[in-house]
């Protein structure tokens, strides 16, 4: 670029420069780039009524929730938009857990920041109107009620959006009522403000949203949205990797900077269990994706049986030079029968012995008759071993079972692959409370238990096509949702 040559165009720069300046400030909303975690949260907007982004501490979740909902309060969409839109002004919620943390964080980045003046957040300034913004009591500079400029599809001023501010303090009476095209939660609610919040949304066929980290663990929100399936519901978790604006240098200081028990929460939006978690170890150190299997590696299945919860099958491989246990593939099936189980299991390793919990020696009826467990499940067509799980003294102690599991995930000795999305469910929840293992959302992990315990009874099968050996006749598919075996 040529320098200016008179003090008239200094004159017109410092202008256009004062003009941008003022465009940063008042029209932020024009600026937002979401990151490609951030952009995939919108675009489920389409066809999801609830969503989740779970994330970690600075990441951008709630400055993400707050630039979707300027842009549904306005009807000013970006170009690219691929999410829900709104052609009509709408009737809006956002909630925090208490009116600091409303004003401080969600109001902020909508409205503005105090000091700066309304307009300074991604509500464009010429959408708002101090004559159309209400204070809240109780709290100084929080607002109640903020009514918003919306424009239709053809940039045609239609009406006013009306935006509230609520708290889950407040209880959930107080959210009783109203009708509803959008919600947003910044931070983790209470179960019945949730359901409340549902209900609000109930009539309109509206939209409810929510971005937190998950600090209070397996909570019950957050359970809903990781174990019970639906269509109309999904949770897009973002990490500290998925936050552009952080550099590879200050990320590792940022996790460092975490006691080791909150780590994961705050950098990968893994809910947190606490000092009562019971594998404190990066999935990123036990995870590998999947690979051949060498043929002399033997195999082993280990189950627990599901009876009053879900029964549950992990198949694993034994590199004996090395020492390593793979988990290589895992079922988890709920309200299933025994012949159900077999019938999973059987396609990825029919001929493969099955390691299973001394409560298989509990009778129950098959075909009229009492039987122990152990023996319906033989009679479905599996290799159960002749004895249940236990170490090489007979001993089958949880506790001696828990020990050996930690070592060898401290000495890399024990790995499970990628595509296993339900075992690593399980071990982000497995916890003690009050000292006891919570037996919930635990049956992989036991399953993996008695394997460890048990891999003594591991084999090789089939017959290499090569030699003519009875040894491992297995293929794992590489960058697939799951195990193929030739």
């Amino acid at each position: 670029m040529n320098a200016p040559k008179d003090r008239s165009q200094l004159i017109e720069i410092e202008k256009a420069l004062k003009v941008l300046d003022t465009k940063m400030r008042t029209e932020k909303l024009s600026f937002y780039e979401p990151y490609k975690k951030q952009q995939e949260f919108h675009d489920l907007g389409l066809t999801k009524i609830e969503r989740l982004l779970m994330a970690g501490n600075q990441q951008g979740k709630t400055y993400c929730g707050a630039a979707e909902m300027a842009m549904h309060l306005t009807g000013q969409y970006a170009a690219d938009w691929m999410g829900r839109r709104f052609e009509k002004p709408v009737r809006a919620w956002v909630a925090a857990p208490t009116g600091l943390a409303v004003r401080d964080c969600a109001q902020k980045h909508l409205v503005g920041e105090l000091g700066l003046g309304y307009g300074t957040g991604l509500i464009p300034r010429e959408c708002l109107s101090p004559d159309k913004m209400f204070l809240a009591r109780g709290v100084s500079n929080l607002y109640d009620v903020v009514l918003v400029k919306h424009r239709d599809g053809k940039n045609r001023h239609n009406g006013w959006s009306q935006l509230t501010f609520k708290t889950y303090e407040m209880g959930r009476e107080k959210w009783q009522g109203e009708t509803l095209d959008v919600v947003w939660l910044d931070e983790e609610p209470p179960m019945d403000i949730y359901t409340e919040a549902l209900a609000r949304i109930s009539a309109t066929g509206g939209m409810i949203y929510l971005t937190f980290t998950p600090l209070k663990g397996i909570s019950e929100v957050v359970r809903r949205f990781r174990s019970e399936a639906s269509p109309l519901r999904e949770t897009v978790n973002m990490t500290i990797d998925d936050a552009e604006h952080l550099t590879p240098e200050r990320r590792a200081q940022i996790i460092d900077a975490y006691p080791e028990h909150e780590r994961e929460a705050r950098t990968l939006g893994v809910p947190m269990l606490g000092e009562g978690k019971i594998f404190k170890f990066l999935e990123k150190d036990i995870r590998i994706p999947a690979f051949e299997i060498p043929y002399h590696w033997p195999l082993l299945w280990a189950i627990d049986f599901g009876v009053e919860h879900p029964f549950a099958a992990v198949l694993m491989a034994w590199d004996r030079d090395s020492d390593t246990l793979y988990v290589l593939h895992c079922i988890r099936m709920k309200g299933k029968l025994p012949i159900d189980h077999a019938a999973a299991m059987k396609p990825f390793g029919k001929d493969v012995p099955v390691a299973w919990p001394h409560d298989g020696n509990q009778r129950r009826e098959f075909e009229g008759q009492l039987v122990p467990m152990v023996r319906i499940y033989r009679n479905h067509g599996l290799k159960m071993l002749p004895q249940h799980a236990t170490f090489e003294d007979g001993s089958n102690s949880v506790e001696a079972g828990l020990m050996m599991m930690q070592e060898r995930f401290r000495l890399g000795k024990l790995k499970v692959f990628s595509h296993c999305t339900e075992w690593f469910e399980e071990y982000r929840e497995y916890h003690r409370k009050e000292g006891l293992i919570v037996k919930e959302h635990d049956d992989l992990m036991s399953a993996t238990r008695y394997g460890v315990m048990a891999r003594r009874m591991s084999r090789t099968v089939g017959v290499d096509p090569v030699s003519g050996r009875k040894e491992n006749k297995i293929t794992i598919a590489k960058d697939t949702d799951f195990d193929v075996f030739s």
